[in-house]
């Protein structure tokens, strides 16, 4: 329904993509500028790091298509417009995922996308067969991984009422993170987000076996094909805490 009523638009529906395409840009834009001053970001070179960026906002971009509209999820449970969701014969997540479906975010993962194209092709790489089937399985990792962040974030809402901008932190904040070589940051952010929150193995890690460069803090040669056994972890404690906050839910008694 809300795909037919954004394409009943057509030219509203194509300037919104673009311009959604154009400022998703701007964080590339960013990047171009900081290599206009110098050769390396913290050893990493432009086609490098824009490998990084690309594998990172593709997923990105493919997870907030589908559950984006998480965000608005604590609305619904402050003015409890949430109970006519429980009613309904249909899974309550798919519900919420398709809440005011935004096709319109498709711009981030097609701009996502068109950098890891240009990276691919610009990269210094002695490409395997194993190599080669690492990029399209740690896109839906990644994916995944994100996903699972906007699903327990949803559910992090049913306690908090109105955490959308916390989610965001850990979403919209991850994947600019990543956009970024892990050589930059601290040694204990990069811990934090491999071993608590792990967001390194949606392109850090994979990233590193890629481009023949030592994996972040060691980790060891097998590392890089765990993303989709992460995923899964991840994706399985994201529907325990969803189920957790689905139970917890109370209504406003209105």
């Amino acid at each position: 329904m809300w795909i037919r009523s954004t394409l009943a638009y057509r030219a509203s529906f194509v300037l919104t993509v673009c311009g959604n395409l154009l400022l998703t840009g701007l964080d590339f834009v960013a990047i171009l500028l900081m290599f206009s001053q110098v050769d390396a970001l913290g050893g990493w070179t432009l086609p490098e790091v824009a490998f990084l960026y690309g594998l990172s906002v593709t997923a990105f971009g493919t997870a907030q298509l589908a559950l984006g509209s998480m965000a608005s999820l604590g609305g619904r449970v402050r003015d409890g417009s949430f109970d006519t969701l429980l009613v309904r014969p249909a899974p309550v997540l798919a519900q919420v995922a398709a809440d005011r479906f935004a096709l319109r975010r498709l711009g981030r993962g097609v701009q996502g996308a068109a950098v890891l194209g240009w990276a691919l092709v610009a990269v210094d790489v002695d490409w395997t067969v194993a190599k080669a089937l690492l990029i399209p399985v740690t896109l839906v990792s990644g994916a995944v991984i994100f996903g699972s962040l906007f699903v327990a974030g949803g559910a992090f809402q049913f306690l908090a009422q109105d955490a959308a901008e916390v989610q965001n932190a850990f979403t919209y904040g991850g994947t600019t993170l990543l956009q970024y070589p892990p050589t930059v940051f601290g040694r204990d952010l990069v811990r934090g987000v491999t071993f608590v929150l792990p967001l390194a193995f949606v392109n850090w890690v994979p990233a590193a076996h890629v481009l023949g460069r030592p994996y972040p803090l060691g980790l060891p040669a097998g590392a890089a094909f765990a993303a989709p056994l992460v995923a899964a972890v991840c994706g399985a404690l994201a529907g325990t805490v969803w189920r957790a906050g689905l139970r917890s839910y109370r209504s406003t008694g209105s």
